[in-house]
């Protein structure tokens, strides 16, 4: 089976205004002999177009995803002084597609049942996708929403040796939205250290 094309990138910001083709004929004489203005089309030069690495797409994805779980990590921890939740933020980006990635935010455990914490790690991600309950964990990514915001249970440290928790729900997922307002009250209701805290979020 043949390989998909591999995905270009240009640097859209550097691309300078397209030169007019000189005219043969001065504008005003043009207007007398035809009674048109030329408008004509502009000229493309392909050669000024800078193509970008994919390991320059993956730093630059990189960066926004991790300022935007600087951001979501802070507007947790303003919530509510009872709940403090660690910043561990680090980003990965999807292979063979590195303008698409997830970040992690922060970590933590919750008593679901009586003696039984689970530990959890929240994440956000500049697409959409379904979650599969095998080792492909995103399926059916779709670019084109805008962010998804998720929870899954955890077995070992936040970053290289974690593991998804698959004894949880199945396939490890606590919650999955594209609402960033539901994706806070989530967060919040799994931090939140006792009754009292989470009947507050509930109000929310």
């Amino acid at each position: 089976m043949q390989a998909p094309p591999k995905l270009r990138y240009y640097d859209a910001s550097r691309e300078r205004t397209a030169a007019l083709p000189p005219s043969k004929i001065a504008p005003h004489s043009e207007f007398l002999r035809t009674g048109r203005i030329s408008r004509a089309q502009p000229v493309w030069f392909p050669d000024e177009r800078r193509y970008l690495s994919h390991e320059d797409v993956a730093t630059r994805t990189g960066k926004k995803l991790e300022a935007a779980g600087e951001m979501t990590h802070e507007r947790i921890n303003r919530f509510h002084r009872a709940i403090q939740l660690p910043k561990i933020i680090f980003h990965r980006t999807i292979d063979g597609s590195p303008h698409l990635g997830y970040c992690h935010v922060t970590a933590a455990s919750t008593l679901f049942q009586a003696n039984s914490a689970v530990r959890w790690s929240f994440y956000l991600a500049n697409f959409v996708s379904d979650i599969g309950e095998s080792e492909e964990f995103f399926l059916k990514i779709n670019p084109r929403a805008a962010r998804m915001y998720f929870a899954v249970a955890i077995n070992g440290d936040p970053g290289e040796s974690m593991q998804i928790d698959r004894r949880v729900r199945g396939n490890g997922l606590l919650f999955k939205t594209s609402d960033p307002k539901e994706a806070m009250k989530n967060v919040l209701m799994l931090g939140a250290p006792d009754p009292s805290i989470r009947e507050i979020i509930k109000r929310l």
